[in-house]
């Protein structure tokens, strides 16, 4: 899943890609869009470290895209909508100095991809109504289609998100290709000055997950040596945000979360959205292994750290094999058998 990074121009986007990936971002790609990865920091590989001493660790990435900054006066915006549609969770910027209003921003992006979602689902429905009338092969088809989106196309105008909704599957089909923003898990980072701690002051739309950071400070923190960094926070008086927590954050709130495979010649990490099953977990690994898939061995790392090695799980009767429907749990530590 690509994370977006989105918001107006001159907000603090790409400073947010830069403090998440570490990757300089380049001027001659701010019309169109960039991306980088980012790993995710995970503690507990350094628990399996210790109990496999393995040749190799892996830590799961996520694929940060810096996308093109949307003007305020909606000039060039068509294009630029195009490449945010293709995120699967958006990151959504406001600047909370200078006299910007982030809580303003906030609410006037959000609306601006709720009237670009209403643009399609409009023409959409407009051509299948004159398609309905004419005598055509698929004409029943269509026909459901237009059942099925006209109920949506009422929510949204009266201002319910799709991310909201409790859809059918087949409502879900006939959406999938739009690549609608509001059906999109979102969050908001506000861009603060370095000195700015009263956040209460902002008006924030409610219900969405918020984190406040002084962007451009935490990327010439990130930048220093840690020795450094530590006298110059201590000297000015300040502390930095947690980077992690924000990667963890947005691993929330975009519906996804980690689990191990761990032995001798490496232990790693695996991203897989919540609701998972074994056998997508297995997929994810590698194909092969979920067109092979016979069972899951399943421990948790609570458990294997807790105990010190897969012989004393094993001895308590705390691993299990798992049949291919089973849901996956953040820390699982799996190891797959297959034809």
């Amino acid at each position: 899943m690509k994370i977006g990074i989105v918001g107006y121009q001159g907000v603090g986007k790409s400073t947010v890609f830069q403090w998440l990936t570490g990757e300089t971002p380049d001027p001659s790609l701010s019309h169109t869009s960039q991306s980088a990865m980012c790993v995710v920091p995970e503690p507990r590989v350094a628990q399996l470290c210790e109990i496999y001493e393995p040749k190799k660790t892996t830590l799961a990435s996520l694929e940060i895209v810096d996308t093109p900054g949307l003007s305020r006066d909606h000039e060039g915006s068509a294009g630029r909508l195009a490449t945010i549609r293709e995120a699967g969770c958006l990151v959504v910027v406001a600047a909370a100095f200078g006299g910007n209003d982030p809580s303003a921003d906030l609410h006037g992006f959000d609306e601006d991809l709720w009237i670009a979602d209403l643009d399609i689902i409009a023409g959409r429905l407009e051509r299948l109504r004159e398609q309905v009338k004419k005598p055509r092969p698929n004409r029943e088809e269509l026909a459901k289609e237009l059942e099925l989106l006209t109920p949506l196309y009422e929510a949204m105008e009266n201002g319910q998100a799709l991310r909201d909704m409790e859809l059918s599957e087949q409502q879900q089909k006939v959406i999938r290709a739009f690549q609608l923003f509001s059906e999109k898990p979102r969050m908001f980072v506000v861009n603060t000055a370095d000195d700015d701690s009263d956040f209460d002051r902002f008006e924030i739309p409610a219900g969405v997950t918020t984190v406040f950071a002084p962007l451009r400070l935490e990327v010439e923190l990130a930048e220093m040596e840690p020795a450094e960094r530590e006298a110059f926070m201590e000297e000015m008086g300040i502390e930095a945000a947690d980077r992690d927590s924000l990667i963890r954050t947005i691993m929330d709130v975009s519906n996804q979360m980690l689990f191990f495979t761990a032995g001798e010649k490496e232990v790693r990490t695996w991203m897989i959205r919540k609701g998972g099953t074994a056998v997508e977990a297995a997929g994810n690994i590698h194909t092969d292994l979920a067109r092979g898939f016979i069972r899951a061995e399943t421990m948790t790392c609570d458990d294997l750290v807790r105990l010190g090695s897969e012989r004393e799980v094993k001895a308590q009767n705390l691993a299990r094999k798992e049949h291919k429907e089973y849901v996956i749990q953040d820390g699982d530590v799996i190891t797959i058998q297959h034809n």
